[in-house]
């Protein structure tokens, strides 16, 4: 897949997936943000699909454990 260029303020974080090979990633939000320098917020959802040019998707948020959950796709 062919990366868009400036696609989102999540770039910082999706990039923190470049060269990951791990099949599941678990990230506390704190984690995202100090990797992304940002807070994860609603519009996390909608740039999500942005993870795919990295490989990764997302399969679990949880809101009141504040984290995400990334699995690779193959």
């Amino acid at each position: 897949m062919e990366r868009i260029e400036n696609m989102s303020k999540y770039d910082t974080l999706w990039a923190y997936f470049r060269n990951k090979r791990e099949p599941e990633i678990k990230l506390s939000f704190a984690k995202i943000k100090k990797i992304a320098g940002i807070e994860l917020d609603h519009s996390f959802l909608s740039y999500k699909k942005e993870l795919l040019t990295y490989g990764y998707t997302v399969s679990k948020i949880s809101l009141k454990s504040q984290y995400v959950v990334f699995n690779r796709i193959d």
